[in-house]
């Protein structure tokens, strides 16, 4: 909040000029906006350090000079956001965007040679790039490499001949989603520099197969969580309303849906910690929509309806708000093939 410092739940829309926030009630966003960030002339810090606490911010700064902090559920959603508004305030300097784009067309690939090729040898077991773990800032990640030994590697075989080659031909891998940032070092990076020089031919750079980022970072707290239950490939995600198994009152959570393995995990959005306050597996569960006439047994309190309800192998009862019901079906038809 700009008067009182204070966090809030927002539900946020990414337009191509702007970035709108609503507010939240009952489980519902308000139909009209709380507020507006114009995205031109901005500025966005990620990942932002200057709440010691609090690893998960987005920073954005107007060109009038307003600071907007924005706090994520979670690495990859920051990570996300962030890229998204990246791309959104570039698209407002054209000029820039198409900066990279002379550059790779000034640079030719061997013949017959793809990025994908480039991509199959770099995860070959004996011959392709090693991956090692690192952590900085408290945060751990395994199956990593630095962007000068991503360099070194291109050239010493054969697809680039200078340093200068093998950035740029890096750059490409990490812009056609090959290659992904991590850690503060190489992300802030794509924050800041020009697009020709977003890649760090860098020994504290570090750089992992996009593929395998979601289920390959995890902090402190999470490794506490049993991390088998994080690794899972994250299917769908967003907020609803779960009513509480003590209390039986109803709170906006974050809920993070995995695949392989299949878990649904909820996160408190208010709290600093980026760890799940709340899951379980899917596998065994039976899950279904509840009827908006009336208010079913074994829920209480402020019922605006889309109502589901999951039920564990263990005969535990989740009741669920979701804001509409269509976003209740899409849930519904997410959850159920993972049990």
């Amino acid at each position: 909040g700009h008067i009182v410092r204070n966090w809030k739940v927002r539900w946020f829309v990414l337009l191509q000029d702007k970035l709108l926030y609503y507010k939240i009630e009952g489980g519902k966003k308000e139909p009209s906006p709380k507020g507006r960030i114009l995205l031109d002339g901005c500025t966005i810090t990620c990942p932002c350090l200057e709440y010691e606490n609090r690893p998960l911010l987005i920073k954005l700064k107007t060109k009038t000079n307003t600071d907007y902090f924005l706090e994520c559920c979670s690495r990859e959603e920051r990570d996300s956001w962030a890229s998204d508004i990246t791309g959104a305030i570039h698209a407002g300097h054209p000029i820039q965007v198409q900066e990279l784009h002379r550059m790779k067309n000034s640079f030719k690939l061997i013949e017959n040679i793809s990025l994908h090729h480039i991509v199959e040898r770099m995860c070959d077991s004996s011959t392709g790039i090693k991956l090692t773990r690192n952590l900085e800032q408290g945060n751990r990640y395994k199956e990593t490499f630095t962007g000068s030994a991503l360099v070194d590697w291109l050239i010493s075989n054969s697809f680039a001949v200078s340093r200068f080659e093998a950035v740029t031909l890096a750059s490409m891998l990490m812009e056609e989603n090959f290659v992904k940032p991590v850690g503060a070092r190489s992300t802030e990076a794509t924050r800041y520099s020009d697009l020709s020089e977003q890649f760090l031919d860098d020994s504290t750079a570090l750089y992992m197969f996009a593929e395998t980022s979601k289920k390959n970072i995890s902090s402190k707290e999470e490794l506490q969580f049993n991390i088998s239950e994080l690794c899972g490939t994250i299917v769908k995600q967003g907020f609803l309303v779960k009513q509480g198994h003590k209390r039986k009152n109803w709170k906006v959570r974050r809920f993070v849906l995995r695949a392989d393995p299949a878990f649904l995990h909820y996160y408190d959005p208010t709290k600093e910690e980026n760890r799940p306050v709340g899951g379980f597996s899917l596998r065994g569960c039976l899950v279904s929509a509840l009827e908006d006439n009336g208010v079913p047994a074994g829920v209480k309190g402020n019922v605006q309806g889309n109502l589901f309800k999951i039920i564990t192998k263990n005969d535990i009862h989740y009741y669920i708000q979701a804001s509409s019901k269509a976003e209740r079906a899409q849930w519904i038809e997410a959850i159920k093939p993972l049990t």
